[in-house]
């Protein structure tokens, strides 16, 4: 069956009442076919009605490509009618296009938010994409999974760096995102070169070392901001630590930490604040003040 897209702009045949009135009859006689041509020969007046039936049986007849577009266009005047809206949208569902059947049906709904058949499809649309977003999380998932899980010695390592992973019982790559730089360079016979030679490989493939633990970190500091939430308001937490009205010493360290608000400092442990050079016991007892006049402390290790 031709498509007949290349006349819908062309000089139509007939006029509109005519072809609906010789498709209508050529339908009741059960010549399907038949209707779609008298249809095509008025496709040029751009009758919506003209277009909306002859999209709907090329549907019928399984001539999808055709049946969208011309829907696309019946759809695209500026009161499109909700019939033409709701049957692009199935056409669109059907096809995985959930953000375009979604439109569609946002469009009936923002005009008739009661219609029965578009919260129905709506439902439906919704409930896809869920699907399709999970399946493709679940596919990233499994790929990730399975690159984690790839042995160390399937990389085009030196027998030295190989020989010292090994011993250090580092057997994936999983296995080596959990471990810092300072950790390898700490195990006896691995150096600078075998360090940089590791690093290299790890970058080619968009990773580095420690990344796993600073993962586990920053997620372990999120779910102790969402606890905080509970035990002081946002705007609390939200505060500047510059309103502390902290020692020079005290605020240098934590603008090395890059600490910004009261909520992110109570985040932190004692051991971070004592890591960073000059930063003392005084140091360490003035924040833990500050902290405790609004009710909060620094975070606790497990």
């Amino acid at each position: 069956m031709s498509t007949g897209l290349d006349t819908i702009i062309g000089t139509p045949s007939v006029d509109a009442d005519t072809a609906l009135t010789k498709a209508a009859a050529l339908e009741a006689d059960g010549c399907r076919i038949g209707a779609i041509d008298a249809l095509r020969e008025a496709q040029g007046t751009q009758d919506e009605r003209v277009l909306f039936r002859l999209a709907y049986l090329l549907d019928l007849v399984g001539e999808e490509d055709e049946a969208l577009a011309i829907y696309q266009q019946c759809v695209s005047s500026d009161r499109p009618t909700v019939n033409a809206l709701l049957n692009l949208a199935v056409l669109m569902e059907d096809r995985g296009d959930y953000a375009g059947a979604e439109k569609c049906l946002r469009q009936v709904l923002d005009t008739e938010p009661t219609n029965a058949r578009a919260r129905l499809f709506m439902r439906d649309v919704i409930a896809s994409k869920d699907m399709y977003y999970d399946e493709e999380h679940a596919r990233d998932l499994a790929k990730r999974n399975a690159l984690m899980d790839t042995p160390v010695t399937d990389f085009e390592l030196s027998v030295r760096a190989r020989n010292c992973l090994k011993k250090m019982n580092i057997r994936t790559l999983g296995d080596l995102l959990k471990v810092s730089e300072s950790e390898l360079l700490s195990y006896k016979n691995f150096g600078e070169t075998s360090l940089v030679e590791i690093k290299a490989m790890l970058h080619a493939k968009g990773l580095r070392l420690g990344q796993n633990l600073e993962n586990q970190y920053h997620r372990v500091r999120a779910e102790v901001y969402e606890e905080l939430k509970g035990r002081a308001p946002e705007a609390v937490l939200n505060k500047p630590v510059t309103q502390l009205d902290l020692s020079v010493r005290a605020r240098k360290a934590l603008q090395m930490l890059g600490i910004m608000s009261i909520g992110d400092l109570a985040t932190r442990t004692e051991a971070e604040l004592m890591g960073v050079k000059n930063f003392g016991a005084t140091s360490l007892d003035e924040i833990k003040e500050r902290l405790a006049s609004f009710g909060l402390e620094l975070r606790t290790l497990d």
